[in-house]
Protein backbone atom coordinates (compact mmCIF):
# COMPACT_ATOMS: atom_id res chain seq x y z
CA UNK A 1 0.00 0.00 0.00
CA UNK A 2 1.68 2.71 -1.16
CA UNK A 3 1.64 6.25 -0.04
CA UNK A 4 3.21 9.62 -0.09
CA UNK A 5 4.41 8.38 3.81
CA UNK A 6 5.96 5.07 2.65
CA UNK A 7 7.60 7.08 -0.48
CA UNK A 8 9.04 9.78 2.12
CA UNK A 9 10.36 7.07 4.67
CA UNK A 10 10.95 4.15 2.51
CA UNK A 11 8.69 1.53 4.64
CA UNK A 12 6.63 -0.79 2.83
CA UNK A 13 3.23 0.00 4.50
CA UNK A 14 1.52 3.21 5.79
CA UNK A 15 1.82 2.76 8.88
CA UNK A 16 4.08 3.85 12.44
CA UNK A 17 4.68 2.39 15.80
CA UNK A 18 5.25 5.99 17.92
CA UNK A 19 7.82 6.81 20.26
CA UNK A 20 6.97 5.54 23.27
CA UNK A 21 9.12 6.47 26.50
CA UNK A 22 10.04 2.98 28.42
CA UNK A 23 8.31 0.88 25.26
CA UNK A 24 9.76 1.70 22.14
CA UNK A 25 13.19 0.21 22.45
CA UNK A 26 15.04 -1.78 20.16
CA UNK A 27 13.08 -5.05 20.14
CA UNK A 28 9.81 -3.49 19.76
CA UNK A 29 11.12 -0.45 16.86
CA UNK A 30 13.11 -3.70 15.17
CA UNK A 31 10.19 -5.88 14.97
CA UNK A 32 7.74 -2.77 13.38
CA UNK A 33 10.44 -2.26 11.16
CA UNK A 34 11.05 -5.82 9.87
CA UNK A 35 7.36 -5.75 9.76
CA UNK A 36 7.00 -3.16 6.73
CA UNK A 37 6.01 -0.66 9.07
CA UNK A 38 8.13 2.42 10.39
CA UNK A 39 9.44 2.27 13.80
CA UNK A 40 10.43 5.29 15.95
CA UNK A 41 13.22 4.30 19.21
CA UNK A 42 12.24 6.46 22.20
CA UNK A 43 15.29 8.58 23.36
CA UNK A 44 13.86 10.49 25.69
CA UNK A 45 14.21 8.14 28.56
CA UNK A 46 17.84 6.98 27.16
CA UNK A 47 21.10 8.42 28.07
CA UNK A 48 23.22 9.44 25.16
CA UNK A 49 25.36 6.38 25.60
CA UNK A 50 22.20 4.02 25.88
CA UNK A 51 20.51 6.11 22.61
CA UNK A 52 23.83 5.06 20.60
CA UNK A 53 24.08 1.63 21.71
CA UNK A 54 20.02 1.79 21.47
CA UNK A 55 20.08 2.59 17.53
CA UNK A 56 23.12 0.05 17.01
CA UNK A 57 21.16 -3.08 18.08
CA UNK A 58 18.53 -2.25 16.14
CA UNK A 59 20.50 -1.72 13.37
CA UNK A 60 22.23 -5.07 13.81
CA UNK A 61 17.97 -6.57 14.31
CA UNK A 62 16.94 -4.73 10.73
CA UNK A 63 17.92 -3.68 7.51
CA UNK A 64 14.49 -1.52 7.04
CA UNK A 65 14.05 2.26 7.68
CA UNK A 66 13.61 3.32 11.35
CA UNK A 67 13.57 6.51 12.98
CA UNK A 68 14.40 7.98 16.84
CA UNK A 69 12.09 10.22 18.59
CA UNK A 70 13.29 13.93 20.27
CA UNK A 71 12.74 15.90 22.98
CA UNK A 72 13.12 19.43 21.04
CA UNK A 73 13.00 21.07 24.25
CA UNK A 74 15.65 19.12 26.16
CA UNK A 75 18.70 20.46 26.84
CA UNK A 76 21.07 17.92 25.13
CA UNK A 77 18.63 17.82 22.04
CA UNK A 78 21.48 18.83 19.74
CA UNK A 79 23.76 16.22 21.26
CA UNK A 80 21.53 12.86 20.76
CA UNK A 81 21.16 14.71 16.68
CA UNK A 82 24.52 14.32 16.76
CA UNK A 83 24.26 10.38 17.50
CA UNK A 84 21.31 10.47 14.99
CA UNK A 85 23.54 11.64 12.06
CA UNK A 86 26.86 9.59 12.95
CA UNK A 87 25.02 6.54 13.46
CA UNK A 88 22.87 7.33 9.78
CA UNK A 89 19.43 7.32 11.33
CA UNK A 90 16.78 8.29 8.26
CA UNK A 91 13.67 9.54 10.34
CA UNK A 92 13.80 12.08 13.47
CA UNK A 93 10.28 12.46 15.08
CA UNK A 94 9.47 15.11 17.62
CA UNK A 95 6.77 15.44 20.52
CA UNK A 96 7.38 19.01 20.51
CA UNK A 97 7.75 21.24 17.48
CA UNK A 98 11.71 21.56 16.66
CA UNK A 99 13.17 24.97 15.95
CA UNK A 100 14.16 25.91 12.65
CA UNK A 101 17.49 25.34 12.97
CA UNK A 102 17.37 22.27 14.32
CA UNK A 103 15.15 21.13 11.38
CA UNK A 104 17.59 22.54 9.05
CA UNK A 105 20.35 20.76 10.86
CA UNK A 106 18.70 17.43 10.33
CA UNK A 107 17.41 18.27 6.52
CA UNK A 108 21.11 19.19 5.64
CA UNK A 109 21.96 15.36 7.00
CA UNK A 110 19.35 14.34 4.71
CA UNK A 111 16.93 13.40 7.50
CA UNK A 112 13.77 13.00 7.00
CA UNK A 113 11.62 15.68 10.26
CA UNK A 114 8.50 14.55 11.19
CA UNK A 115 6.98 16.52 13.82
CA UNK A 116 3.87 15.77 16.46
CA UNK A 117 1.62 18.56 16.50
CA UNK A 118 -2.02 18.91 18.10
CA UNK A 119 -2.94 21.65 16.50
CA UNK A 120 -3.36 23.52 13.01
CA UNK A 121 -1.51 26.57 13.71
CA UNK A 122 1.46 24.01 15.04
CA UNK A 123 1.55 22.11 11.46
CA UNK A 124 1.33 25.49 9.48
CA UNK A 125 4.01 26.43 11.64
CA UNK A 126 6.73 23.57 11.26
CA UNK A 127 5.78 22.89 7.61
CA UNK A 128 6.37 26.75 6.95
CA UNK A 129 10.23 25.70 9.00
CA UNK A 130 11.32 22.81 6.43
CA UNK A 131 9.13 19.92 8.26
CA UNK A 132 8.93 16.77 5.71
CA UNK A 133 5.87 14.89 7.14
CA UNK A 134 3.54 16.12 10.16
CA UNK A 135 2.01 13.57 12.64
CA UNK A 136 -1.06 14.87 13.93
CA UNK A 137 -2.37 13.70 17.06
CA UNK A 138 -6.23 13.88 18.11
CA UNK A 139 -7.85 13.81 21.52
CA UNK A 140 -8.30 10.09 21.28
CA UNK A 141 -4.41 9.74 22.01
CA UNK A 142 -2.40 8.56 24.80
CA UNK A 143 -0.04 10.99 27.29
CA UNK A 144 -0.24 14.76 26.56
CA UNK A 145 -2.98 15.08 24.48
CA UNK A 146 -5.70 17.83 23.21
CA UNK A 147 -9.37 18.17 23.41
CA UNK A 148 -10.44 18.46 19.75
CA UNK A 149 -10.91 15.21 18.06
CA UNK A 150 -9.26 13.26 15.31
CA UNK A 151 -11.93 13.22 13.31
CA UNK A 152 -12.13 17.00 13.45
CA UNK A 153 -8.68 18.00 13.82
CA UNK A 154 -7.18 15.72 11.12
CA UNK A 155 -9.12 17.28 7.67
CA UNK A 156 -7.97 20.76 9.12
CA UNK A 157 -4.25 20.28 8.74
CA UNK A 158 -4.74 17.89 5.88
CA UNK A 159 -6.26 21.00 4.05
CA UNK A 160 -3.96 23.48 5.50
CA UNK A 161 -0.74 22.11 5.14
CA UNK A 162 1.27 20.58 1.11
CA UNK A 163 3.31 17.75 3.34
CA UNK A 164 2.41 14.62 4.36
CA UNK A 165 -0.21 13.93 7.38
CA UNK A 166 0.23 10.98 9.41
CA UNK A 167 -3.44 9.95 11.60
CA UNK A 168 -2.81 9.65 15.48
CA UNK A 169 -4.98 9.54 18.30
CA UNK A 170 -7.63 6.46 18.05
CA UNK A 171 -6.60 3.91 15.27
CA UNK A 172 -5.68 0.16 15.86
CA UNK A 173 -7.23 -1.66 12.83
CA UNK A 174 -7.10 -1.55 8.97
CA UNK A 175 -10.86 0.26 8.96
CA UNK A 176 -9.33 3.32 10.97
CA UNK A 177 -6.41 3.19 8.75
CA UNK A 178 -8.79 3.53 5.63
CA UNK A 179 -10.72 5.81 7.43
CA UNK A 180 -7.29 8.36 7.62
CA UNK A 181 -7.02 7.78 4.04
CA UNK A 182 -10.42 9.16 3.18
CA UNK A 183 -9.82 12.01 4.95
CA UNK A 184 -6.39 13.04 3.37
CA UNK A 185 -3.94 11.28 5.18
CA UNK A 186 -0.50 9.56 4.35
CA UNK A 187 -0.63 7.06 7.35
CA UNK A 188 -1.89 6.24 10.53
CA UNK A 189 0.59 6.39 13.84
CA UNK A 190 -0.48 4.31 16.26
CA UNK A 191 1.18 3.28 20.15
CA UNK A 192 -1.66 2.03 22.32
CA UNK A 193 -1.81 -0.77 19.69
CA UNK A 194 1.83 -1.54 19.32
CA UNK A 195 2.61 -1.34 22.87
CA UNK A 196 -0.07 -4.05 22.89
CA UNK A 197 2.00 -6.91 20.95
CA UNK A 198 4.26 -9.90 22.10
CA UNK A 199 7.00 -7.83 20.53
CA UNK A 200 6.45 -5.24 23.54
CA UNK A 201 8.92 -5.14 26.87
CA UNK A 202 6.14 -3.88 28.80
CA UNK A 203 5.37 -6.78 31.67
CA UNK A 204 2.69 -9.48 30.76
CA UNK A 205 0.61 -8.24 33.76
CA UNK A 206 0.58 -4.84 32.73
CA UNK A 207 -0.86 -5.96 29.38
CA UNK A 208 -3.09 -7.91 31.23
CA UNK A 209 -4.74 -4.63 32.96
CA UNK A 210 -4.80 -2.83 29.85
CA UNK A 211 -6.34 -5.51 27.82
CA UNK A 212 -8.98 -5.71 30.85
CA UNK A 213 -9.81 -1.74 31.11
CA UNK A 214 -12.88 -0.51 29.23
CA UNK A 215 -13.32 2.66 27.36
CA UNK A 216 -14.98 4.20 30.33
CA UNK A 217 -11.33 3.12 32.16
CA UNK A 218 -9.29 5.26 29.58
CA UNK A 219 -9.37 8.89 31.59
CA UNK A 220 -7.81 12.01 31.43
CA UNK A 221 -6.36 14.43 34.10
CA UNK A 222 -4.44 17.29 34.95
CA UNK A 223 -3.44 15.87 38.33
CA UNK A 224 0.15 14.68 37.07
CA UNK A 225 1.23 18.09 35.95
CA UNK A 226 -1.57 20.63 35.27
CA UNK A 227 -1.47 19.61 31.60
CA UNK A 228 -4.34 16.92 29.82
CA UNK A 229 -2.56 13.50 29.98
CA UNK A 230 -4.93 10.17 28.84
CA UNK A 231 -4.07 7.07 30.40
CA UNK A 232 -5.35 4.08 32.58
CA UNK A 233 -7.54 5.10 36.11
CA UNK A 234 -4.77 3.48 38.01
CA UNK A 235 -4.03 3.68 41.99
CA UNK A 236 -1.78 6.44 41.49
CA UNK A 237 -3.96 8.84 38.93
CA UNK A 238 -6.76 8.16 42.06
CA UNK A 239 -4.45 9.39 44.53
CA UNK A 240 -2.34 12.46 42.59
CA UNK A 241 -6.63 13.77 42.22
CA UNK A 242 -6.79 13.09 46.08
CA UNK A 243 -3.81 14.75 47.22
CA UNK A 244 -3.18 17.84 48.41
CA UNK A 245 -0.45 20.48 47.19
CA UNK A 246 1.61 19.62 50.37
CA UNK A 247 1.45 15.80 49.70
CA UNK A 248 1.57 16.74 46.16
CA UNK A 249 4.79 18.15 46.17
CA UNK A 250 6.40 15.78 48.50
CA UNK A 251 5.98 12.62 46.09
CA UNK A 252 7.15 15.22 42.93
CA UNK A 253 10.59 15.73 45.06
CA UNK A 254 10.86 11.85 45.30
CA UNK A 255 10.11 11.15 41.90
CA UNK A 256 12.67 13.58 40.64
CA UNK A 257 15.09 12.18 43.14
CA UNK A 258 14.32 8.46 41.44
CA UNK A 259 14.70 9.72 37.94
CA UNK A 260 17.72 12.10 37.96
CA UNK A 261 19.89 9.06 39.71
CA UNK A 262 18.22 7.08 36.40
CA UNK A 263 19.10 9.84 33.87
CA UNK A 264 22.12 10.90 35.17
CA UNK A 265 20.93 14.36 34.58
CA UNK A 266 21.61 17.05 37.56
CA UNK A 267 18.74 18.98 39.64
CA UNK A 268 19.83 21.44 37.30
CA UNK A 269 19.55 19.87 33.93
CA UNK A 270 15.97 18.38 35.54
CA UNK A 271 14.99 21.77 36.80
CA UNK A 272 15.39 23.74 33.82
CA UNK A 273 13.61 20.64 31.50
CA UNK A 274 10.57 21.28 33.95
CA UNK A 275 10.85 24.81 33.47
CA UNK A 276 10.68 24.56 29.65
CA UNK A 277 7.85 22.52 30.21
CA UNK A 278 5.90 25.07 32.55
CA UNK A 279 6.77 27.86 29.91
CA UNK A 280 3.39 29.58 28.85
CA UNK A 281 1.33 27.02 31.19
CA UNK A 282 0.29 27.96 34.65
CA UNK A 283 1.99 25.41 36.75
CA UNK A 284 3.18 24.72 40.02
CA UNK A 285 6.32 23.90 41.26
CA UNK A 286 5.37 20.29 42.22
CA UNK A 287 3.87 20.44 38.68
CA UNK A 288 6.85 20.97 37.44
CA UNK A 289 8.60 18.86 38.86
CA UNK A 290 6.14 15.94 37.88
CA UNK A 291 6.35 16.83 34.97
CA UNK A 292 9.96 16.74 34.38
CA UNK A 293 10.24 13.26 35.83
CA UNK A 294 6.67 12.03 34.10
CA UNK A 295 9.55 9.05 32.78
CA UNK A 296 9.76 8.13 35.97
CA UNK A 297 6.25 7.69 36.45
CA UNK A 298 5.74 5.84 33.26
CA UNK A 299 8.78 3.18 34.38
CA UNK A 300 7.22 2.38 37.42
CA UNK A 301 4.11 0.79 35.64
CA UNK A 302 5.77 -0.21 32.11
CA UNK A 303 8.99 -1.46 33.00
CA UNK A 304 8.88 -2.49 36.92
CA UNK A 305 4.95 -3.67 36.69
CA UNK A 306 3.95 -1.50 39.33
CA UNK A 307 1.14 -0.33 38.42
CA UNK A 308 -0.50 0.93 41.71
CA UNK A 309 2.89 3.31 41.74
CA UNK A 310 3.45 4.15 38.23
CA UNK A 311 1.09 5.59 35.30
CA UNK A 312 -0.21 3.72 31.87
CA UNK A 313 -0.71 6.45 29.33
CA UNK A 314 -3.13 4.72 27.08
CA UNK A 315 -5.25 5.80 24.28
CA UNK A 316 -8.96 5.25 24.15
CA UNK A 317 -8.19 2.64 21.71
CA UNK A 318 -7.07 0.66 25.02
CA UNK A 319 -10.68 -0.32 25.55
CA UNK A 320 -11.42 -2.17 22.79
CA UNK A 321 -7.98 -4.22 21.73
CA UNK A 322 -8.63 -7.39 23.31
CA UNK A 323 -5.52 -9.37 21.71
CA UNK A 324 -1.17 -9.49 21.70
CA UNK A 325 -0.03 -10.43 17.86
CA UNK A 326 3.33 -9.67 16.65
CA UNK A 327 4.33 -7.11 15.09
CA UNK A 328 4.09 -8.84 11.93
CA UNK A 329 1.23 -10.67 12.62
CA UNK A 330 -0.71 -6.85 13.26
CA UNK A 331 0.82 -5.33 10.77
CA UNK A 332 -0.37 -7.78 7.89
CA UNK A 333 -3.44 -8.00 9.77
CA UNK A 334 -4.35 -4.18 9.71
CA UNK A 335 -3.38 -3.81 5.76
CA UNK A 336 -5.28 -7.18 5.06
CA UNK A 337 -8.50 -5.13 6.79
CA UNK A 338 -7.58 -2.32 5.01
CA UNK A 339 -7.70 -3.88 1.33
CA UNK A 340 -10.67 -5.59 1.78
CA UNK A 341 -12.68 -2.74 3.27
CA UNK A 342 -11.49 -0.44 0.14
CA UNK A 343 -12.41 -3.43 -2.22
CA UNK A 344 -15.99 -3.36 -0.81
CA UNK A 345 -15.90 0.22 -0.99
CA UNK A 346 -14.70 -0.09 -4.67
CA UNK A 347 -18.37 -1.90 -4.83
CA UNK A 348 -20.02 1.12 -4.08
CA UNK A 349 -21.79 3.56 -6.01
CA UNK A 350 -23.78 7.07 -5.80
CA UNK A 351 -27.47 6.63 -6.13
CA UNK A 352 -28.59 8.51 -9.09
Amino acid sequence: METALTRLTGVRHPLVQTGMGWVAGPRLVSATANAGALGILASATMTLDQLRDAIREVRSRTGAPFGVNLRADAGDAGDRVRIMLEEGVRVASFALAPSRELIDRLKEAGVVVIPSVGARRHAEKVAAWGADAVIVQGGEGGGHTGEVATTVLLPQVVDAVRIPVVAAGGFCDGRGLVAALAYGAAGVAMGTRFLLTSDSTVPDAVKARYLAATVRDVTVTRAVDGLPHRMLRTELVAALERSGRVRAFGRAVREAAGFRRLSGLTWRQLVRDGVALKHGKELSWSQVLLAANTPMLLKSALVDGRTDLGLMAAGQVAGVIDDLPSCAELVERIVKEAEEVLEALGGLRAAR
